[in-house]
């Protein structure tokens, strides 16, 4: 009984702090909208710095998370997480007036350095949280369908706040002018440094099991390791796709519809915000059903509905328009006319729901002692969220939004064929115990 209860408080902490990770990461794509109207080509680069922390922090996480457990990492994050906050509210305090260095011509102030400054920090905060919470849901739901249940769950909590982060900041920017500025977003950043305080003082006090730490003993040298397996090696790729996908579809979107002249920074983050809770749903549905559904054949089905419901979005002419929930400073909480292809690419997210905790929990299924090692590769390919929605980006500017969206197809694409065959685990004669 006294386990159980343990077991309980250990799971109530970790969808915490999932829900945490996702509050904090989704601040960089919306804080673009600010940036890239200063320096245009400015736009993704706190996203790009935020994930850039993972591609170096990814193992170093792993490797932390072997020798000093689950709840210390947690605690470093935590403070690393209160420090990025600083930092970036340093950005919109100082620097404005001093010239950092030139770009095409352009002097880029110390503010913007700052801030990116502070992006790559917190980058290194929802890496280390990630690496922790993920094989720990796992772990205590024991793995199968069952531990990615558990994963869902927190995802569900993590959609949650993802939907309030770009909603909370286009309401705070308003319409985007010359004038705006990271001041605008001062108290959002105020109330993460609250978050990360108080869970700090939390999870201080709570038990968390550390169910494999010491098992891969150091300085021993052991004939495999995490890269020995062919389904991790496939599902690293994976997530570094599905991050990028993830991030992509709303943060080009919201781009999108900012520069739309019927709609503006506002509506985009409220658009936005609707696929992060469509994403909630998803999981939440995922959550109901995956004790007698298979991971497997979920990620199959969601992956081919993504790439249908991309498609259509592409293909749809762009005068074509429909109604959906809207923010706006003059006419508050209403409905307002978007592109129906921002319909398409907001349902997207009942389908990328499912996709993180699927490709997870198949990648990790059977590596026993390697788990956490994994987790730390796992999290280092993270950077995908940053690499990949840039060269979208970068498409996007190039020759358009809506064809930059193929990218997008060509990574679920890679998905769907991990979902199918490359999940399999073909190396069931390493002993992980």
């Amino acid at each position: 009984m006294e386990k159980k209860k343990s077991n309980v408080v250990a799971i109530v902490t970790m969808i915490f702090i999932f829900a945490m990770i996702s509050f904090v990461t989704n601040m960089a794509a919306p804080f673009g909208n600010i940036w890239k109207n200063h320096y245009e080509w400015a736009g993704m680069l706190g996203n790009m710095m935020n994930f850039l922390a993972y591609l170096i922090m990814g193992i170093p996480a792993g490797k932390l998370l072997s020798r000093i457990g689950y709840k210390k990492t947690a605690l470093i994050a935590l403070a690393v997480g209160f420090v990025g906050m600083v930092v970036q509210y340093l950005s919109s305090v100082m620097g404005a007036n001093v010239e950092a260095f030139m770009v095409k011509g352009q002097p880029v102030m110390l503010d913007f350095v700052i801030y990116l400054l502070g992006a790559f920090v917190c980058g290194f905060c929802v890496c280390m949280l990630n690496t922790v919470v993920n094989p720990m849901l796992n772990i205590l739901g024991g793995g199968g369908n069952r531990g990615n249940q558990l994963i869902q769950t927190g995802g569900t909590f993590n959609s949650l706040t993802g939907t309030l982060t770009p909603l909370l900041v286009g309401a705070l920017i308003g319409q985007v002018t010359d004038r705006t500025a990271m001041s605008d977003v001062s108290p959002l950043l105020f109330v993460a440094m609250g978050v990360f305080a108080i869970a700090f003082v939390i999870i201080s006090f709570v038990h968390i099991e550390e169910p494999n730490l010491g098992k891969l003993a150091s300085g021993v040298k052991d004939k495999y390791s995490a890269w020995s397996f062919r389904h991790l090696v496939l599902g690293v790729i994976a997530i570094f796709f599905y991050v990028g996908v993830e991030v992509g579809i709303p943060g080009e979107l919201n781009f999108y519809l900012t520069d739309d002249p019927m709609c503006g920074a506002a509506i985009g983050g409220a658009v936005a915000a609707i696929y992060w809770l469509l994403m909630m749903v998803g999981r939440a549905c995922s959550t109901a059903i995956s004790g007698k559904v298979s991971t497997k054949m979920q990620l199959s089905v969601v992956t081919i509905v993504a790439i249908l419901f991309i498609v259509v979005a592409i293909i749809l002419p762009q005068d074509i328009r429909v109604s959906m929930p809207g923010y706006s400073v003059a006419d508050g909480f209403s409905m307002f006319q978007v592109p129906l292809s921002a319909l398409f690419l907001v349902l997207c997210g009942l389908c990328t729901s499912l996709m993180w905790g699927g490709i997870f929990n198949l990648s990790v299924e059977g590596l026993g002692k390697y788990t956490e090692q994994a987790s730390g590769i796992f999290m280092m390919m993270v950077v995908g969220g940053g690499v990949m929605p840039l060269i979208q980006n970068a498409i996007g500017k190039s020759i358009g939004y809506m064809a930059s969206y193929w990218i997008v197809v060509a990574m679920l694409a890679y998905i769907l064929f991990y979902a199918l065959a490359g999940c399999k685990n073909v190396n069931k004669d390493i002993p992980v115990e």
